[in-house]
């Protein structure tokens, strides 16, 4: 049923505590996993001093997060390769889910939302509401 799957991985501790779920929706599925960091520059800074700099500290961690995960998934029998794209990440999950035809999309939540997020939106509430695919939030 998930044959592939893009765990969108921000590096943060929210992303680490999906991992098992991960794993174990892996080994039962068989499924492919495609790690997927997204990194955003904010573009008021371009032009300034120092921009470039920080795209490239920005894609040089996302990176380094990817290899290492995707090291560490293949070391325990997974298919797995990475990616790491630059933009405002909602956007970017969706449309490599959709290039890449996944069939589930799995993400860590921080917990609750603040009332800005509730009202705007955060990436986990838009990635939802226009997958292509069902999504897995794991709290």
């Amino acid at each position: 049923m998930f044959r592939r799957v893009l765990f969108a991985h921000d590096a943060s501790p929210a992303a680490e505590k999906t991992m098992p779920y991960l794993e174990h929706l892996a080994r039962a599925e068989k499924a492919e996993l495609l790690i997927l960091h997204v990194y955003h520059t904010p573009e008021q800074y371009s032009g300034t001093k120092g921009y470039e700099r920080l795209v490239k500290s920005l894609e040089d961690v996302g990176q380094a997060v990817v290899e290492d995960f995707v090291e560490y998934l293949g070391a325990d029998g997974f298919n797995a390769r990475g990616l790491v794209r630059s933009g405002e990440p909602a956007r970017v999950i969706l449309e490599t889910a959709r290039e890449e035809k996944v069939t589930l999309i799995v993400l860590g939540t921080r917990g609750p939302a603040s009332m800005k997020e509730m009202l705007l939106g955060d990436v986990s509430t838009e990635v939802l509401r226009y997958a292509h695919c069902p999504v897995l939030l794991v709290p």
